[in-house]
């Protein structure tokens, strides 16, 4: 039997939980007692996550009132997509440096994890195709097999987790597209396009962008995203 995890974990991933997933919106109030009440443990375990949570940028503490939710605001939109494309253009490119076995075994991989992309669509499972979008990226940087590159990149897992469901459940067409612009994608590495592929990611991003600020418009300008339970 495992141990149990500490009371302070325990609320930090409960309440972490429901701000990535929308559950709790930008600018909502939450408070200790609620954790607490919810877990059924003292109030301590949760300031001490709530303190844990307002250093990562989630939340922002108010004395004997709760803390309220941190928005993403549109300039977190930006620097996230803009180091995604940074780093994804850099692994593409080495990638197929590495000469033609790699990229068949990269492109083989990713057409799998498309399949599962479509039946996830298919099914509507919103929650399950961000995270399976996040892991297709992911293996495009991993196959450039740079450790710290790869630290980087899921550096931002969980910004992109909270933009992806935001994009999903406020863009009701972001799946479909989502999918086919990935098949683009694999379709280009396979081609060793890697300037079609630079190409076509920034169109990817550019759509991500926009379903995350919640319209069509990319030169629009939110000052904030306020996710909500209604998701690339």
């Amino acid at each position: 039997m495992g141990r149990a995890l500490p009371t302070s974990r325990r609320a930090y991933d409960y309440a972490k939980e429901r701000i990535l997933e929308g559950i709790l919106a930008g600018g909502e109030l939450i408070s200790e007692g609620t954790v607490a009440d919810a877990l059924g443990i003292s109030r301590t375990p949760v300031r001490e996550a709530f303190l844990r949570l307002e250093a990562e940028g989630l939340l922002r503490l108010y004395p004997k009132r709760g803390a309220v939710v941190v928005p993403v605001s549109a300039k977190e939109v930006e620097s996230v997509l803009e180091t995604r494309e940074l780093i994804e253009s850099f692994a593409a490119g080495k990638v197929a440096s590495m000469g033609p076995g790699a990229l068949e075994e990269l492109v083989r991989d990713l057409r799998d994890q498309l399949q599962e992309q479509r039946k996830l669509r298919e099914a509507g499972e919103g929650k399950a195709f961000v995270a399976a979008d996040q892991l297709f990226h992911q293996m495009i940087v991993a196959a450039a097999d740079n450790p710290i590159l790869l630290d980087l990149y899921a550096g931002l897992r969980d910004r992109q987790q909270r933009m992806g469901l935001f994009a999903v459940f406020h863009d009701h067409d972001r799946l479909r597209a989502t999918n086919h612009q990935h098949v683009e994608l694999v379709d280009l590495l396979e081609q060793g396009d890697v300037a079609g592929y630079r190409t076509a990611l920034r169109g990817h991003l550019r759509g991500t962008r926009a379903a995350a600020l919640g319209h069509q418009d990319s030169g629009a300008q939110d000052s904030s995203i306020h996710p909500s339970t209604g998701v690339d």
